[in-house]
């Protein structure tokens, strides 16, 4: 049976439709899974959402994708997110990239092995375990799935663990620049109240991402900053603010970057995140961008259920992984 691992994976489910002269009819449905409850689980397919109770599941399970990428799509869009999320300190391993940022985020204190580290791999692994170790941190290193499977047999055969797995998902701007078909709303929804888009980000909005990330050091900050192209999106009722996410345009211009969406608990529910993300589309749409990106953890369902009606789609996986203890 599925596992909220098997989140935002194309799955293909057998379900049971009712039962003739005695004999147990079945239906077959493919899709991509939004949702796992101990109740239901809800499908995207081409024919629109689907929702399953669990208690008419005879069978499921994860299937592969209907299409892989390329390696260097793979590749390409790994290095747009790079510089949308710039670590301070970088070094170079051959083409791989050394990233360090006093520990904030997984994301810019790891190495990302993407082309030819101009070593055997062992001696590559090695020498990524000495950059970091000069820094007194832990190595990281990031592995995009399937592109950096060698690493990571590496990495199982020397024993370092996993962090969960990230689905790093995308969508055509075109579908987020359309406007939304008309659905009942709850009385307090967005509807009306503007997304504000600024050049840096206001001091209540970094104090949400400080509570999101468990602080902001000044790594942080330049992390926030740090790329050309970006914006700051705040959403505020009466002066107070409710939702806010952070825009990048890179990739040779392609590629918006999609981050730290964030919705004050009490104001969850209400479409703000997802008029947060249209705006800051919009912004990027304007900005020449054709596609959005955002990386998010496989078993952050909630989030995975938003990005999925918003139209985002996996695009590969990476997997963050730790060296075991000295």
């Amino acid at each position: 049976m599925l596992r909220q691992q098997d989140v935002g994976h194309r799955i293909v489910v057998r379900r049971i439709v009712g039962i003739r002269e005695g004999r147990t009819l079945f239906s077959d449905a493919l899709g991509e899974l939004v949702e796992l409850s101990e109740t239901h689980i809800t499908l995207s397919t081409d024919a629109g959402p689907l929702r399953v109770p669990v208690a008419e599941v005879h069978r499921a399970k994860r299937v592969p994708p209907a299409r892989r990428p390329t390696a260097a799509a793979v590749v390409a869009l790994e290095l747009a997110a790079d510089e949308a999320w710039p670590a301070p300190v970088r070094g170079r391993l051959g083409d791989w990239r050394l990233r360090w940022a006093d520990g904030w985020t997984g994301r810019a204190n790891s190495a990302l092995p993407v082309g030819d580290p101009d070593r055997p791999l062992p001696a590559a692994l090695d020498a990524v375990q000495r950059w970091y170790a000069e820094r007194g941190g832990p190595a990281l290193v990031n592995t995009p799935l399937p592109l950096a499977a060698p690493v990571g047999a590496e990495l199982d055969a020397r024993g370092w663990t996993s962090r969960p797995p990230v689905l790093v998902q995308t969508v055509p701007l075109r579908t987020l620049t359309v406007p939304p078909p008309a659905v009942p709303l709850p009385a307090d929804a967005a509807a009306g109240m503007p997304v504000t888009l600024a050049d840096a980000p206001a001091d209540d909005w970094l104090a949400i991402a400080a509570g999101r990330k468990g602080g902001l050091p000044d790594a942080a900050r330049q992390v926030l900053t740090g790329t050309p192209r970006a914006r700051f999106a705040d959403l505020r009722e009466d002066g107070r603010l409710l939702a806010v996410g952070r825009g990048t345009v890179t990739g040779g211009g392609r590629w918006l970057g999609v981050s730290l969406l964030e919705t004050v608990p009490q104001a969850r529910r209400r479409g703000l995140a997802a008029a947060v993300v249209r705006a800051l589309a919009a912004w990027g749409a304007a900005e020449g961008a054709t596609h959005a990106f955002l990386q998010v953890e496989q078993s952050n369902t909630g989030a995975v259920a938003l990005y999925r009606r918003l139209g985002f789609t996996t695009h590969h996986t990476y997997l963050t992984r730790v060296a075991p203890a000295a």
